[in-house]
């Protein structure tokens, strides 16, 4: 055995570091985090870069610099949990035990799972705001393009702020039509959804804001396959399959629990995606009382997001030192989510709802359903100061 913690965090991303922070807070002393990247991202900006409205080095730190005081970095990759043993099995083969473990180790991009997808992913015309490399790509197609198509889509299946598929597709129209070039394209945003995204009120706004920019909206339409020689996608709707022509192509890929998290013994018998069995309101797991999880990679019916996440590590914190003192837990996730949408690059609107997709606004008295520019400034300007100073540091 390398080392044992009275708890061991699995994940160096917004979960892993908030929550090591606010346990840190509530005197938690021996807690160890698992986490092999040295750079740490705020990735909501990355919609921003990709509109040309941020630059990627508001979007970075380094590992090192966001690490909680008094919490040991585990600087590799997890390759097998024994809950059993209440063990953590590390790449390089070494062990790591635990009194309780929380697994947060976030999504992995599934860029296999579709056709061709992977392979288009080094040709210039296709780009993906979901990898740290290419927000900057982005900026640049939507920069250069002046005529032709351009095609945006938006996964099936659990993702992380699956409406940030849509963000840079209205960013994009805002910029192509201060530049008066929006008439000469063709814009295409490929949603899996019945509707533009499911919350009422909120589809309403989003549908006129496709009506103004001409976009056209293909609903209830998965990207079905992608050949980057020929620049074309194929799209299963409900007619069938269409083949469609681009000359830009913005994809956020499949998404699923890291391949190793779906072959341990803590997702349930049967879930394809691999996520961490749990209560979805006390976020323990069901089957091992010291195993808990938060954030993408839990299994909670919730829209996965900062917002929720947020919310979840207050819950998941209290929780944990609650049972750390003996007692049971008593506090409970409410199933929030939130998606700021990029209307233009100078307005938002805040969707919040909760798991059935059901408006869940945190000021009733404020219409939800309207864009704001105050919002935007919250969005592109406070939120990340937030972030960097109060969230990672477990005070927010």
């Amino acid at each position: 055995m390398a080392a044992r913690h009275e708890v061991l965090v699995i994940g160096g991303g917004n979960a892993g570091i908030s929550l090591a922070a606010r346990l840190r807070r509530y005197k938690v002393g021996d807690i160890g985090l698992v986490e092999p990247r040295t750079t740490h991202y705020f990735q909501p900006l990355f919609s921003h870069i990709g509109a040309g409205a941020a630059r990627m080095s508001e979007a970075m730190r380094d590992q090192a610099k966001v690490m909680p005081r008094g919490v040991e970095w585990i600087r590799g990759s997890v390759a097998d949990i024994l809950p059993d043993e209440n063990v953590v099995v590390l790449a390089d083969g070494s062990r790591v035990g635990y009194g309780q473990l929380v697994v947060c180790p976030g999504l992995q991009l599934d860029w296999d799972g579709v056709p061709g997808l992977a392979e288009a992913m080094a040709s210039p015309d296709v780009t993906s705001n979901y990898d740290p490399a290419m927000p900057e790509k982005t900026w640049a197609l939507v920069r250069s393009l002046r005529h032709g198509t351009a095609v945006f889509t938006q996964p099936p299946g659990p993702a992380k702020c699956a409406g940030a598929a849509q963000k840079i597709a209205y960013m994009a129209c805002d910029y192509w039509r201060e530049q008066d070039v929006l008439r000469d394209i063709r814009v295409v945003l490929v949603v899996p959804t019945p509707t533009v995204f499911g919350v009422e009120g909120v589809d309403a706004l989003l549908d006129a804001k496709v009506a103004e920019y001409g976009i056209e909206l293909r609903t209830g339409t998965t990207l079905a396959g992608v050949d980057a020689a020929r620049r074309t996608v194929s799209l299963a709707g409900p007619a069938g399959t269409e083949e469609l022509a681009f000359d830009l192509l913005h994809v956020v890929p499949p998404q699923s629990a890291p391949d190793w998290l779906k072959s341990t013994a803590l997702p349930a018998a049967g879930d394809a995606g691999g996520f961490v069995e749990v209560d979805p309101e006390l976020l323990r797991h069901r089957r091992y009382p010291n195993v808990w999880s938060l954030g993408d990679a839990a299994a909670t019916p919730n829209s996965k997001c900062g917002g929720a996440l947020r919310k979840q590590v207050k819950v998941l914190a209290k929780n944990l030192k609650a049972v750390l003192a003996g007692t049971e837990p008593q506090q409970r996730y409410n199933h929030y989510g939130v998606c700021p949408f990029t209307l233009t690059r100078h307005t938002v609107l805040f969707a919040e709802f909760d798991h059935q997709y059901r408006p869940m606004p945190t000021f009733p008295w404020l219409d939800p359903a309207k864009e704001r520019r105050w919002a935007w400034v919250l969005d592109r300007r406070i939120f990340p100061q937030i972030y960097w100073h109060l969230i990672l540091k477990g005070r927010a």
